[in-house]
């Protein structure tokens, strides 16, 4: 948060260095997960406590211990948000793909018969229609278990279609306020309205399509032999996948129409799950005993989230905010945005977002506040949302992927492609500025 009057700027001292070299640490951490085998969780959490520990025992020597406890409280209050938000979309999720929906997905995909250039523009394709309803990581890995099942002897197929699968589950969670968690706070912070994030629909189109077109004439042709494979949905997937819908309206009519949390529509929705559930188990229980099983149990499928990324986004913005009391955040505004101008501050934040991590990033934007209008607020969404696709490092989509199809698709084999991702970035921001110049 910015300094405000009644609080010092402690960016010159000993203990806005101290927090800085920790919060270095703390991320360097974090980017070498994967060599080290550290959940990036940890050294954030540990990292948050530290900084606002050192704050507080500065803030209490000056005697302005009551503004900082204030400080605080926005702080956390914004993460509860939030929190409770993605939780529940998570749950839905995590049921969804408890109830077989994504398995027979990939199941009707594998039994199509499609080329390996039908398939690499199908698997794409979906993951860009898919990922603003759905995390684009379990998108991808969903799409990616596709390729992997009908490529195994075709490891270019498999790559290629792997960079493709996280350029379009990145762009397609650019236009929608659920698709990523940079829209979802940007649109929780009332700085753009629901409707006005579909005016990034044709840039993240050009964002996908761009280097999906460089890279489509290197996709190998001839077509993989379809693979049978039966998956049928478990009970209630279709009434989930409806109450999905449901609870995705009502956050959208409590923010839009009554102008409260959004949050409080998406905690109403987990309602509707634990009734369904509710039902489905006395259902069960009428018919006969062991069909209670069947249910959902939405207390089950809370603890499958991910909590790894849960409290990696607490020690992220808890971090972040105590930067930006002592006085960090505003000198980097001052810096980027009274200095570079909005349009070259963006676009550079977006390319950032390639090795950094793009939580970090917008909310550290979100906290300065720079006064913007409508056009800028929707570039550093499209750019902080596509940014992370010019690497496989950039995205969760991209790490996880590494994961699944290891040794196959690597950093560097999504780096040879990285200059056709970069046509598409640069693609989407030219769309934006032609499509929306109004709103500059």
């Amino acid at each position: 948060m910015p300094v405000s009057p009644q609080l010092p700027d402690l960016s010159g001292h000993w203990v806005g260095f101290a927090a800085l070299a920790i919060f270095a640490v703390a991320y360097a951490l974090v980017i070498a997960e994967e060599a080290i085998d550290l959940r990036k969780s940890k050294p954030v959490v540990v990292a948050a406590g530290i900084l606002w520990v050192m704050i507080g025992a500065v803030y209490a020597w000056l005697g302005l211990s009551d503004g900082l406890e204030a400080a605080l409280r926005h702080v956390f209050l914004e993460y509860a948000e939030l929190l409770l938000f993605l939780l529940v979309a998570m749950t839905y999720v995590s049921a969804l793909e408890e109830r077989r929906l994504f398995d027979v997905l990939r199941a009707r995909l594998v039994q199509a018969g499609l080329s390996y250039r039908a398939l690499f523009w199908a698997t794409g394709g979906l993951a860009f229609v898919i990922s603003p309803f759905a995390d684009n990581l379990t998108t991808a890995l969903v799409m990616c278990a596709v390729v992997i099942a009908l490529g195994r002897e075709m490891p270019g197929f498999v790559a290629l279609s792997c960079v493709n699968i996280v350029v379009a589950a990145n762009a397609g969670g650019a236009f929608s306020p659920f698709g990523d968690i940079t829209t979802l706070m940007v649109w929780q912070k009332g700085l753009v309205a629901f409707a006005e994030f579909f005016r990034l629909f044709v840039p993240s189109v050009a964002n996908f399509i761009v280097p999906a077109l460089i890279m489509h004439f290197a996709v190998p042709r001839g077509r993989p032999a379809p693979q049978p494979e039966r998956v049928a949905l478990k009970p209630g997937a279709r009434r989930i996948a409806l109450l999905f819908g449901a609870t995705i309206m009502t956050a959208i009519g409590v923010h839009s129409l009554l102008h409260l949390p959004a949050v409080l529509g998406m905690m109403t929705g987990l309602g509707y799950l634990q009734l369904l559930d509710y039902f489905m188990q006395l259902r069960g229980r009428r018919r006969r005993p062991a069909e209670s099983d069947a249910a959902v149990n939405v207390f089950h499928r809370l603890a499958a989230v991910d909590w790894d990324t849960l409290l990696f986004f607490y020690g992220v913005m808890m971090c972040v905010g105590a930067l930006g009391l002592l006085g960090y955040l505003t000198l980097t505004s001052q810096f980027l945005y009274g200095g570079l101008g909005p349009t070259a501050a963006n676009v550079l934040i977006g390319i950032a977002s390639a090795v950094l991590d793009n939580i970090p990033l917008m909310y550290a934007v979100l906290t300065m506040q720079p006064d913007m209008p409508l056009g800028q607020w929707l570039l550093i969404t499209l750019t902080t949302g596509v940014g992370g696709s010019l690497l496989s490092i950039g995205s969760a989509a991209g790490v996880a992927l590494m994961g699944q199809a290891r040794g196959i698709y690597t950093f560097m084999a999504h780096l040879r492609w990285t200059p056709a991702v970069a046509a598409g970035y640069a693609a989407a921001i030219l769309v934006h500025q032609a499509l929306n110049w109004r709103t500059f």
